[in-house]
């Protein structure tokens, strides 16, 4: 480490034939201390970022990077409200692999100092959305890394288990996390594209006069894969003041279902990073790291005493939100559902009445107990052994849980039933007034005389109806 940026500047020509350096600086920000990096002036205008890994870990994470950045297509560039470094070569600089990319403008704002509002905290929602909405084919089609949301979850899994093998974690702590990762709800959810290691520091920002700053280019892509959408937000918990904001901005615009379990997840993930730091001390037989992470434990689980890590929360703001939504619908939506026959415990038997068909009143013989034969039975259907089966069948209603039918007369007036006749058109029984003679007389008043075809009509329309009631019941 320690190159000059002059020397660094010198090996872009190796990976782009034919540039004309004219000029070269340090590279102030996206090195974060692990690589040696650069920037290179060149003669047509364009400025070039050149970063060296001398290891096989940050050697790793700049092939990452190559390859995803090859990945992005110009279609898949165009579905992006900012810009993502343009690929531009590889090379060596002395044993270390190089990687040479276009260097975008823009200022960096640490996760801490991200104000709440407007401006910055919705821009970067708004960018974390909008990469989660590519196709997942661009990931696919690069031959990159795809987990389903069971295999996230089966990768966490691993890591509490390693961390808890240390000795070194706290057991408040595998207790919390070994809950949320067995907690069904929080792993519902759809896997999206993601950039896998998204910081505060990822985002390049220009200020907008109006808007305030406003998010104009991304860098970080070497994570870039198919998985869990909470992994690009657990760097919030770093960003108080932010976060609210940036969640809110993020589900405005993302276009997929509501992910309940989201925000539970970006912060089961943001502190398994401490895990996972003491995972690779442990790994790397190195004490320091090792008493460093456990010490970032600690803290973190005397932080969390009075924490619950849980999807309670997200799912009160779903409650509230369905309860809002619930208040915005009209009244008259309501009022038209037609609930006449719906329950299958409507026995015809019992909706027979002799004299009695308005009010619902079971006729004098269902009050002594005893069952009588259904109008459209015949003399010799009306046997002992039809009575003990309807009696039997009876009592087994009495078993079936459903609504109060007291009222279930004033059910059928005016409404479509089950049969598809109306009461009004085709009475059970004759009602004073319902209809009226030519010469002004009751139409009730002749009806023991009436015996014309529109009153036998009537009464065959009515037993079938009620036959087909019996039918439904009994199934």
């Amino acid at each position: 480490m320690g190159r000059s940026p002059f020397t660094l500047a010198a090996a872009v020509t190796a990976a782009l034939p034919g540039a004309e350096v004219t000029g070269a600086r340090p590279l102030s920000a996206d090195g974060d201390g692990r690589f040696d990096s650069a920037v290179a002036s060149l003669a047509d205008g364009r400025e070039l970022a050149i970063r060296v890994a001398d290891d096989e870990d940050t050697a790793r994470e700049l092939a990452a990077e190559a390859l995803a950045l090859r990945a992005l297509t110009d279609g898949a560039r165009a579905m992006l409200p900012f810009h993502a470094p343009e690929y531009i070569g590889e090379t060596t600089v002395g044993k270390g692999r190089a990687l040479v990319t276009e260097l975008l403008p823009g200022f960096q704002i640490e996760a801490a100092l991200v104000p709440a509002g407007r401006g910055a905290a919705e821009s970067m929602g708004a960018a974390i959305a909008a990469v989660h909405g590519l196709p997942t084919s661009v990931v696919r089609g690069a031959g990159l890394v795809m987990r389903s949301a069971e295999e996230s979850r089966s990768e966490l899994n691993r890591l509490v288990d390693a961390a808890a093998s240390t000795g070194r974690v706290p057991a408040r702590l595998t207790v919390r996390w070994r809950d949320a990762v067995a907690d069904d709800d929080l792993w519902r959810f759809e896997s999206t594209v993601v950039l896998g290691g998204v910081q505060a520091t990822s985002f390049l920002f220009a200020d907008d006069p109006e808007r305030g700053p406003e998010v104009t280019g991304l860098l970080g892509w070497h994570g870039l894969s198919v998985g869990d959408p909470a992994i690009d937000l657990s760097w919030l918990s770093a960003a108080p003041d932010a976060a609210a904001d940036v969640h809110a901005a993020y589900a405005r615009t993302v276009d997929r279902a509501p992910d309940a379990g989201l925000e539970v997840r970006a912060r089961l993930l943001a502190e398994l990073e401490f895990a996972r730091w003491l995972v690779h001390g442990d790994s790397m037989r190195r004490p320091d790291i090792v008493d460093d992470a456990a010490a970032l434990l600690e803290s973190l689980a005397e932080g969390l005493r009075t924490d619950d890590l849980s999807i309670i929360a997200a799912r009160s703001e779903g409650v509230d939100s369905a309860l809002d939504a619930l208040g915005r619908v009209p009244a008259a939506t309501a009022a038209e559902v037609d609930t006449s026959m719906q329950t299958d415990a409507y026995n015809p038997n019992e909706l027979w009445a002799d004299g009695g068909s308005d009010t619902g009143e079971v006729g004098a013989d269902d009050a002594r107990g005893e069952t009588s034969a259904p109008p459209w039975a015949s003399d010799g259907q009306a046997t002992s052994d039809a009575e003990s089966t309807e009696a039997a069948h009876r009592a087994e209603m009495l078993n079936v849980e459903t609504e109060d039918l007291s009222g279930v007369a004033g059910l059928f007036a005016g409404t479509n039933g089950a049969a598809g006749v109306r009461e009004d058109s085709h009475p059970l029984t004759p009602r004073p007034g319902y209809a009226r003679t030519a010469d002004g007389g009751a139409a009730d008043d002749a009806a023991d005389d009436d015996s014309g075809d529109d009153s036998e009509e009537a009464q065959r329309a009515a037993r079938a109806a009620l036959q087909r009631w019996k039918s439904s019941s009994s199934e």
